[in-house]
């Protein structure tokens, strides 16, 4: 058993004139230049009778004739101001219009006209035109194929158990979700490639690939595969060397083989000579020579690689004042710029770290200019409260799509949609949080996550609370059979659980680590407050409190971190004056007495916010409790016991991070609040 998600279609309410009339005129519906046999369109017309029936409780008729009266259109036409996979949705006196150049653009096109009914958005002055601002719109799985996810909180893998392929209702179910928000590109397995999952590109497993594959055409989607970029030597080849002739004639003959057996797959992404996992470090040559290698061997087949650039020394030794992991990124490959292929796709993750709840921009974003780029984030909540703790990160997500990298004075938007260099291999990535549970997510709020992450790399001017108010209207609110919007209480619905979500990444953030040093958590597992837990490890994660002060000096006195920037930026992170308050610790080593711009010290903020932090949890489960009876029984049953749970981990955060500051310093809370 599975929800529907955002596409939880219910019968509407029709309660004035517009309403009626809109109804009346979308009875019929009618395709025009469309080729009946094409797999998309196929999947238009039964997602437009799915909602129709469902939404005005009647049989759609389809008609034909391009001056049908009281319709809706729907026309693959040549637009160029519509560009590839845009959209036009558009009204005259008595009939809609989808008009797009291709079918992928008829697909999201019509998949907003559904929405724009069910938001209550659809009048006869809507004119529309939308083409996606990021060519790639990436959902990367981290599932293995035993059925455990890596990184994963809500239930077990949809895609493979006991190493093999699951192929069911519910795969088309994500697919028609995940299609709806714009998203057009699957990576169904972990990154960390082990066990039987190197060969989904093998005999093993061809027929079920291309099934799924087949399933993802339906909707626009291409699949893609972690590759194991060793993979020569399973095949008893004794090398991976990206420059040994045997090893290029394996990968060539490989793609060939494969893209024979499945000619929809869109590529591969690879991790390669990080965290154990093989790359061309093991033979001498750079990121750029495995890279290419791969690269030369998927272009005949209109393959993509996309190649993470989570690169960096895992054994790190914590004595080591100057090597530093937040450099190892631009270290690694920014000398290497404009020397990749053409089909070879840099994803980069928003942060020099590791998904922490803050950190800065990735200097690549600004330190490359001559490199196809995707954006790489994480909507599966590692750091961030791991589906048990309300997170919202799209408020994260559009300050790192907005931040000036002072590259041509371009932001990361700029650069990850191919605006800034023309290219057309370029995108937004994220790790998935979807699972086997019933809701798909685990906490039913992370579904926000999902439909935020889809629609803000279709269209990055979206705002957070725009986006948050959408997915509470169609996921909690919607009006249902004979009640209207008004009578559900729907205004306080979306009006309360927008506010929960447009206030819950400040929390978590105020009750976790302070001020951008991250990294105060259980090792591993990387849930629950364990200051030190990382503090003597090889991983690079330091925060160095003593006595007197803390946090990383990462200026050219320190490791040097800061001139990777751009000279703009370099010097606002140099200077504690210009330091974004928020990554102060991130940039530099303080004394605890040093005070903040609001007048705290250090040491009175630390205590001060995780108190606040705290208190705002405990705030959030309140508001959502007045929902009781408002929302469905089953999802506010679900969302309140990891809310009960929410209140007493961030007391549990906010005990231990005061605690150990408070036994590290021996300074006394302002306030006098318990301090253990």
């Amino acid at each position: 058993m599975y929800s529907s998600l955002w596409l939880n279609y219910e019968k509407l309410y029709i309660s004035d004139e517009n309403e009626r009339k809109v109804a009346d005129i979308l009875k019929n519906v009618c395709f025009i230049s469309c080729d009946e046999n094409n797999r998309i369109f196929k999947s238009i017309k039964n997602e437009i009778k799915t909602a129709f029936d469902i939404l005005f409780d009647r049989e759609t008729t389809f008609v034909t004739g391009e001056d049908a009266s009281k319709a809706l259109l729907i026309k693959k036409v040549t637009n160029e101001k519509l560009g590839k996979e845009g959209y036009r949705i558009y009204s005259t006196e008595n009939a809609f219009f989808v008009e797009a150049n291709d079918y992928n653009g008829l697909l999201y096109g019509t998949f907003r006209f559904i929405e724009l009914i069910r938001l209550g958005k659809l009048t006869e002055e809507v004119n529309i035109i939308k083409i996606p601002d990021n060519p790639l719109r990436m959902l990367n799985h981290w599932d293995n194929m035993t059925g455990d996810i890596e990184r994963g909180y809500s239930g077990n893998s949809f895609f493979f158990e006991d190493n093999k392929m699951i192929i069911n209702d519910r795969t088309l179910m994500y697919a028609r979700a995940v299609s709806s928000v714009g998203i057009n590109a699957v990576v169904i397995n972990n990154v960390n490639v082990k066990g039987e999952a190197s060969y989904l590109i093998s005999d093993r497993h061809y027929e079920n690939m291309k099934k799924l594959s087949e399933i993802f055409a339906d909707y626009g989607i291409r699949l893609f595969v972690s590759a194991n970029y060793a993979l020569p030597m399973e095949y008893g080849i004794d090398s991976a060397d990206p420059l040994d002739e045997r090893v290029i004639k394996w990968w060539s003959d490989k793609c060939k083989e494969i893209y024979d057996n499945l000619p929809l797959l869109g590529g591969f992404l690879v991790k390669a000579d990080s965290e154990g996992r093989p790359g061309p470090f093991t033979y001498g040559r750079t990121q750029a020579d495995g890279a290419n290698m791969l690269a030369r061997a998927i272009a005949p087949y209109g393959g993509l690689i996309i190649w993470r650039c989570f690169v960096y020394n895992c054994k790190q030794d914590w004595r080591d004042e100057k090597t530093d992991r937040a450099r190892a990124g631009y270290d690694y490959f920014h000398d290497l710029d404009g020397k990749f292929e053409e089909n070879v796709v840099l994803q980069i993750k928003n942060g020099p770290m590791d998904f922490q709840v803050r950190e800065p921009v990735s200097p690549l974003f600004g330190g490359l200019e001559n490199t196809n780029q995707m954006l790489e984030v994480q909507i599966a909540q590692e750091y961030t409260g791991q589906q048990k703790h309300v997170c919202y990160l799209i408020p994260w997500f559009k300050e790192i799509l907005t931040f000036n990298t002072h590259m041509k004075e371009a932001s990361v938007a700029d650069i990850i949609s191919g605006r800034v260099m023309g290219n057309k291999n370029a995108g937004m990535a994220a790790v998935c949080n979807t699972g086997n549970d019933y809701n798909w997510t685990g906490h039913d709020l992370a579904g926000a996550n999902l439909y935020g992450f889809g629609r803000l790399s279709f269209d990055t001017l979206l705002s957070a609370e725009d986006i948050a108010k959408e997915w509470a209207m169609l996921y909690l609110a919607q009006a249902l059979g004979e009640k209207s919007f008004e009578e559900r209480n729907g205004k306080k619905i979306v009006d309360t659980i927008t506010d929960i979500l447009m206030k819950s990444w400040p929390a978590y953030e105020k009750y976790n680590a302070p001020l951008g040093i991250g990294w105060m958590v259980v090792p591993g597992i990387h849930y629950g407050p364990d200051v030190d837990g990382y503090e003597y490890s090889p991983w690079g994660t330091y925060h160095k409190a003593d006595l007197h002060a803390i946090g990383r000096d990462r200026t050219e006195a320190g490791t040097g971190f800061t001139s990777q920037y751009r000279k703009e930026n370099a010097d606002m992170y140099a200077s504690v004056k210009t330091c974004p308050e928020e990554l102060l610790l991130f940039f530099h080593r303080l004394p605890y007495n040093y005070v903040l711009k609001n007048g705290k010290t250090i040491i009175q903020h630390i205590y001060d916010t995780h108190f606040e932090g705290a208190a705002e949890a405990e705030d959030m489960f309140e508001s959502f409790k007045s929902l009781k009876g408002l929302i469905a029984d089953d999802v506010y049953e679900r969302a309140a016991s990891r809310f009960e749970h929410q209140t007493e981990h961030a007391k549990e955060w906010r005990d231990v991070i005061n605690s150990y500051f408070f036994r590290k310093t021996g300074i006394k809370d302002e306030k006098g609040r318990p301090l253990f």
